[in-house]
């Protein structure tokens, strides 16, 4: 799915997301995130394996949402809600979080702070469906 150039816009600015996967239970489980993106696609990248990686490789299906700048409508906080399917590839995290570092952590910052960082994993979103508040829904 194309997404409207105000959330690209908004992502490649550095956005802090919420990663919602679904746990064993099935109740949701709710990260923060960096997010960036490939294209239409969203990246999120992971050092660990913690809980968040172990629902998406027993269920794909996630969400991730963002507030943006402004209001819509009556006067309502703009904001997203990405609803897709991610699969994981391995390595590659630390380039993405130094490619998004200098929007959270400013110019010339090192992130992963230690050298030689394991190679982590990067999840890639395709996006299937937007909500939220603003001019991308329609």
């Amino acid at each position: 799915m194309e997404l409207h150039p105000e959330l690209r816009a908004a992502i490649d600015r550095g956005v802090h997301g919420h990663l919602v996967t679904i746990n064993g239970d099935g109740s949701p489980q709710v990260t923060v995130i960096w997010l960036g993106r490939d294209g239409d696609d969203l990246l999120v990248a992971h050092m660990g394996s913690g809980q968040k990686m172990r629902n998406v490789e027993r269920d794909p299906r996630v969400a991730v949402s963002f507030e943006l700048p402004g209001t819509s409508g009556p006067g309502l906080q703009n904001y997203a809600v990405l609803h897709g399917t991610a699969r994981i590839t391995d390595g590659g995290a630390p380039e993405l979080l130094q490619a998004l570092a200098p929007h959270f952590l400013g110019e010339g910052v090192k992130f992963p702070p230690m050298d030689n960082p394991p190679a982590g994993r990067v999840l890639h979103i395709a996006v299937e469906r937007v909500g939220g508040n603003g001019p991308w829904v329609g």
